[in-house]
């Protein structure tokens, strides 16, 4: 079963450059991982602040590597001073 999340970043006013540099860092690895189908970062043209990042996994075990890998660490450590909100959707694909 693969594994599609979608997550939408809101950027705090003046924070738009830092955050879209620290998700595009994600990218590069990530799809470099065991088990990574797609991973894209996309910022919205109509609202900068507003971004999305698309990924999809082979299995929740591709998933949980990404979650235990280097470059996620440094994520999710550094992000919160830059974002105003962060929601996401996850779809579970059966095949």
């Amino acid at each position: 079963m693969t594994i599609t999340k979608s997550v939408t970043f809101i950027a705090k006013e003046g924070s738009e450059v830092k955050m879209k540099e620290l998700l595009c860092a994600m990218v590069i690895p990530s799809k470099a991982e065991t088990g990574c189908l797609f991973y894209e970062i996309f910022q919205y043209e109509n609202d900068r602040k507003r971004f999305m990042a698309v990924e999809t996994w082979e299995n929740e075990t591709a998933l949980d590597g990404h979650k235990a890998s280097e470059h996620y660490r440094v994520y999710k450590s550094s992000y919160e001073p830059f974002c105003n909100d962060k929601y996401s959707d996850e779809l579970e694909v059966l095949g």
